[in-house]
């Protein structure tokens, strides 16, 4: 003989009972329960003291926190001992709309890695325009030189400069 089918139970709800409190569903077993409590009593039949929510957020902080020191040393560990990253500008050639820049990146560091260089008019006042490029990995004492497009500092050709980020 086989037992009888019965149906799934329903998920929790925040919706009132029969008296008019709302609930939530019971941290083990879902059964609705009031708010202020966290277990029904088929889960904690002794009534034993149940953590104050609190408790549970701080609980959640700490977790929350922990994970993200861990992450900013694991990215830390990642990225030393890439750069300092040494960068000229090659040449300038004029390429409508923008300029065609041939920029030389060293890697001075003891690991491989990429970094992002700004391009920029020296001429101009506080040298704030410019043009982001990213170079490709570089070795660990390598020098590489590659061409990038870039159309921020319109097409007449000029003198300009590099800054690369240091990791």
């Amino acid at each position: 003989m086989t037992a009888p089918l019965t149906a799934p139970s329903q998920p929790p709800s925040a919706e009132p009972t029969s008296t008019g409190a709302p609930t939530h569903g019971c941290v083990r077993c879902g059964a609705p329960v009031p708010l202020d409590v966290a277990m029904c009593e088929t889960c904690n039949p002794l009534a034993l003291a149940q953590p104050s929510s609190s408790q549970v957020h701080g609980t959640a902080f700490l977790g929350v926190g922990i994970a993200v020191v861990a992450l900013a040393l694991l990215a830390g560990f990642a990225l030393s001992g890439a750069g300092p990253f040494r960068a000229t500008i090659a040449s300038v050639v004029s390429d409508p709309p923008g300029l065609n820049v041939t920029v030389t990146v060293t890697n001075e560091g003891t690991r491989s890695g990429s970094t992002s260089c700004r391009v920029y008019d020296p001429s101009l006042a506080g040298g704030t325009e410019g043009a982001l490029l990213q170079t490709p990995r570089i070795e660990a004492g390598a020098t590489i030189t590659f061409n990038q497009r870039i159309t921020e500092l319109g097409s007449d050709r000029r003198d300009l400069a590099v800054v690369c980020r240091d990791l």
